[in-house]
């Protein structure tokens, strides 16, 4: 076995090995770049050495700098996470020749299934069911047009080199299929060096289902079951779950068995994925094969009991296999859900900056640590005060739960997203909060255009009713009658002068649904010792009881018996007496007030922002890489305008109406706060 390993990778993939490295007694070696100089993964690590600038093309893809630490370190082994360097075959390869031990399949397997023409190929010649299309590279987008319409549309246009979602349209005519031939190309080109394109046929209602895969040195290789990743926005996966339920026990069966023949076929020795797409009569074709760990791992290992990363090391080392195809378990359910730095109400547009706050809900299961199932799980790369750069992807953690069944887990899962608490940049946790009580999800009633036919119009707080709205209302007088309570007991105020403290209060909601009603509100049976309190809103009474203290930014307890979690924000909207309550997904931004003080409130005149209809906007924080207008210039509407880029993805901006390039406010080359100007029209 090693005694050092060097993990080529950064974040919480990094964090994830490093831990089952340290179980199993190897010393482990961190790479950063100068944005990671302060990142968990060096800090967990027992040495750490740095590899050049924050862009991952001159740090985390520089492989004679990677190959120069292991030697430097004394690293035997080199684990290379997912993304970045490891599905590259000449890194694996280099490796070899270095004498260090790639931890991960052989480079020529990579190569194999790497490109995706050749898999395809391979696949067929495995008698692996393959989707019908134009496996060859196609070199120009009036070839692919004619491909397209003799495929028959709908057409997926992949790089095939791609990966992430990135280098992939789908399209539905001839325009779509010119135009999307030409972008794949480019980001093929810009993201993996290889602007080779193929066309192949777009399954309807598709579901996408992996087969996780394990092989090692001796010819052994089995699988370990399916994750069901059909929960995709733009091709990138949001929730993923162990088992499906979708398939059927010989569906499975069919599917593992194909996978494992595909395994064999290139002599894979490692973890690996073979992806399917699932049409809706349970018909499966072969998608490609990640040559590497997923993302998604930790749900396998909760159905499995198994530590993926640890059997991963194991066979690098040369070890057999230690169970066989019967052993392998399935039980009981897990979900994943990834945490994306992102603001769901803006379109997820990334989001970057300092995290004030970052505190996950405990954890009960952990990482690498297959002994405690059925909880909570949390691998993460961050930490409190951390900062979230624009360089790299824009996962921060992925929540992890595991139950008896499909209906626990979700349950585990919603009450774990309440209480997880991420303040200072943008999260999805509203998004995944709406997904999870999606009756259609709940179901299992979906495939990979859920998000885009449920969501077409973008996700707006709307979008997530509560099923009791007045238990928000509740919640944030009670906390406002706590605040008041602590005011009231603080020592040395002026004789006559001091907080005296009603029952009776008014709740305002603030923001769009400042028009509504407002709440008036009862506080009775206030014990600052037991935390309990009985909040009367309207004909409904709740008894809640909780042991918050002042400042908390999560608040656990009981309503009328029934256990909660929900998350308070304090100082909200420039106002520091306005409170802001997320429980569900569901967020109510509120001033509880006296009845006087709601009064006067009704009186404040209404201050409306200021008109910006004349600036094109940057929607994030990024970098400006493109400005495609002059001053003096007309502009139609959809024109592009400028080009946008931040955590590995471009964002192009049009004018949204005809109009004249005034001033041109920002260059190329420049680092952009959200909403700054770019351009203003005269």
């Amino acid at each position: 076995m090693f005694t050092k390993i060097l993990i080529a990778n950064r974040g919480e993939i990094a964090c994830r090995v490093i831990k089952t490295a340290r179980k199993m007694g190897i010393q482990t070696v961190a790479v950063y770049s100068d944005a990671d100089r302060d990142a968990r993964h060096v800090e967990l690590a027992d040495e750490a050495v740095h590899i050049g600038a924050a862009p991952s093309r001159e740090s985390y893809l520089q492989a004679d700098k990677i190959i120069a630490a292991a030697k430097q370190t004394g690293a035997q082994a080199v684990h290379p996470g997912y993304g970045f360097l490891s599905e590259n075959a000449g890194f694996a390869k280099r490796l070899e020749e270095e004498g260090i031990v790639f931890i991960g399949p052989k480079h020529y397997s990579i190569a194999a299934m790497g490109d995706k023409i050749e898999s395809k190929k391979l696949a067929g010649a495995a008698k692996v069911n393959t989707i019908p299309g134009y496996n060859d590279a196609i070199g120009t987008a009036e070839q692919a047009v004619e491909i397209a319409k003799g495929i028959g549309y709908p057409v997926m246009i992949k790089a095939s080199a791609g990966g992430g979602g990135k280098g992939l349209r789908v399209a539905f005519n001839d325009k779509e299929a010119f135009e999307g031939f030409t972008s794949c190309r480019n980001e093929a080109r810009n993201s993996f060096g290889d602007d080779r394109v193929f066309i192949e046929k777009f399954v309807e209602e598709p579901r996408h289902i992996e087969i996780q895969v394990l092989g090692d040195s001796h010819g052994n290789v089995i699988y370990l079951n399916e994750r069901e990743c059909s929960i995709q926005r733009r091709h990138q996966k949001v929730i993923e779950e162990a088992p499906s339920p979708f398939i059927s026990d010989a569906t499975r069966q069919a599917m593992g068995e194909q996978a494992v023949q595909l395994a064999k076929a290139v002599k894979y020795q490692s973890a690996g994925t073979v992806e399917f797409v699932v049409g809706k009569d349970q018909s499966f074709y072969f998608l490609e094969m990640n040559t590497r760990l997923q993302v998604e791992h930790p749900v396998t290992e909760c159905i499995t009991g198994l530590d993926l990363v640890e059997l991963m090391i194991r066979v690098a080392a040369g070890e057999q296999l230690p169970l066989a195809q019967a052993d392998v378990k399935r039980e009981g359910w897990a979900i994943e859900c990834r945490i994306n730095a992102e603001d769901p109400f803006r379109n997820f547009l990334p989001s970057t900056g300092r995290l004030v706050k970052f505190q996950p809900p405990r954890e009960t299961m952990f990482a690498s640590d297959t002994q405690h199932l059925h909880g909570v799980r949390v691998d993460t790369g961050v930490q409190d005060g951390g900062e979230i750069p624009m360089y790299y992807d824009s996962m921060i953690a992925k929540l992890i739960v595991h139950g008896k069944d499909r209906a626990e887990a979700i349950a585990k899962m919603r009450e774990a997203l309440n209480g997880f608490v991420i303040r200072g940049i943008s999260s999805n946790i509203p998004f995944q909060a709406a997904l999870l009580a999606h009756p259609k999800f709940v179901a299992g009633d979906f495939n990979t255009g859920f998000i885009a036919e449920h969501y077409a119009k973008g996700f707006h707080a709307e979008d997530v009713p509560h099923q009791d709205p007045d238990f928000l209302v509740a919640l944030a007088a009670y906390v406002h009658r706590r605040t008041l309570d602590r005011a009231a007991g603080i020592s040395g105020q002026l004789p006559g002068h001091g907080i005296t403290v009603g029952e009776a209060f008014v709740a305002v909601a603030l923001g769009a649904g400042a028009q509504r009603t407002p709440h008036h509100v009862l506080v009775t049976d206030f014990q600052a010792q037991s935390g309990s309190s009985a909040v009367q809103v309207g004909a409904k009474r709740y008894e809640i009881c909780s042991a918050w203290h002042l400042g908390g930014a999560r608040i656990r307890g009981t309503v009328n018996g029934q256990p909660f979690t929900a998350q308070i924000e304090r100082g909200i909207r420039g106002n520091p007496l306005a409170t802001r309550i997320a429980h569900n997904g569901t967020q109510l931004d509120t001033l509880v007030l006296s009845p006087r003080a709601a009064e006067l409130h009704a009186l404040m005149p209404y201050k409306a922002p200021p008109d910006m209809s004349r600036f094109v906007l940057s929607p994030m924080p990024g970098l400006l890489v493109e400005v495609a207008v002059q001053p003096g210039q007309k502009v139609q509407a959809g024109e592009r305008v400028a080009v946008i880029e931040a955590m590995k993805m471009e964002n192009v901006l049009f004018a949204v109406a005809d109009g004249v390039v005034g001033k041109v406010l920002a260059a190329k080359g420049e680092s952009l706060a959200v909403d700054q100007p770019i351009v203003e029209f005269a």
